[in-house]
């Protein structure tokens, strides 16, 4: 039982959790565009590289997947 509830709690927390690293995450990127409005650019090294090249990869393939601005921002 004690699984379970640990599990259940696991998720409580990613739910709560979620909303709120979206919103930090775009408040962060806002922040930085308004800051440096000229373009930047990403080093190679960069987790956000690789996620923007797997993006691009799959946009190639046909394969992305686009979802509404409710369904992203859970707003």
């Amino acid at each position: 039982m004690l699984q379970h509830n640990s599990a259940l709690n696991v998720e409580k927390i990613a739910d709560i959790l979620e909303p709120l690293i979206r919103r930090i995450i775009r408040e962060e990127l806002e922040r930085i565009m308004k800051a440096e409005q000229k373009i930047f650019f990403l080093n190679t090294d960069m987790p956000l590289y690789d996620d923007l090249l797997e993006i691009h990869d799959r946009k190639i393939e046909g394969r992305n997947e686009f979802y509404s601005h409710d369904e992203v921002w859970n707003e």
